[in-house]
């Protein structure tokens, strides 16, 4: 009896596995970030490693200052006037995608410049959004209601913030946040 009862349980798990695989597989998944340090970019490439889908960088057609204290400024401005930056790039057509991680540096407490362009520009509606920054000790911030004001029309999933000191050894919290999201086995 012990047996048949192993045999079910493995059975059930080799079902459920499978259509939780399907489930994810089947949808179309983009990675799009905005990373001025390189942090947000490790984390971008480590996700699209992970799940696969597409990438791409949002880069501002005038590039940020590389000093720490003058883009800290800039951004606080930008914030304020709430500009929005022009784009070097642009993505194209985003209907193929279902879900769209959206990755950037906390900058004052929410999402930088380039990603409010990005969020304005593109109609994410029926899009599932999943955002993920990078920090220096405010976390998430404001951002995630800064995205649903952007985005409304589209669901937003739970959020990943990874403070910038712990960028290289991140890849277990990022494992675990995806496995919670299902998209991970």
């Amino acid at each position: 009896m012990k047996a048949i009862s192993s045999f079910f349980v493995v059975l059930l798990f080799s079902v459920w596995t499978s259509d939780a695989q399907t489930a994810t597989s089947s949808k179309k998944i983009l990675v799009v970030y905005f990373s001025h340090s390189g942090n947000t970019r490790t984390i971008a490439n480590q996700i699209h490693t992970k799940l696969g889908g597409d990438i791409f960088e949002l880069i501002p057609a005038k590039a940020y200052p590389k000093d720490h204290n003058t883009v800290v400024e800039q951004a606080k401005q930008e914030l304020r006037s709430k500009f929005k930056p022009a784009l070097k790039t642009n993505l194209g057509n985003i209907k193929p995608y279902d879900i769209v991680f959206i990755g950037y540096p906390n900058w004052w407490e929410t999402i930088p410049g380039p990603v409010r362009t990005f969020l304005s520009e593109t109609d994410l509606s029926g899009k599932t959004i999943v955002p993920f920054c990078t920090h220096g000790g405010s976390a998430l911030g404001s951002s995630i209601d800064d995205i649903r004001r952007l985005a409304p029309k589209s669901t937003l999933w739970e959020g990943l913030a990874i403070r910038d000191s712990y960028i290289d050894s991140s890849e277990g919290k990022l494992n675990d946040w995806l496995k919670k999201l299902k998209l991970l086995k």
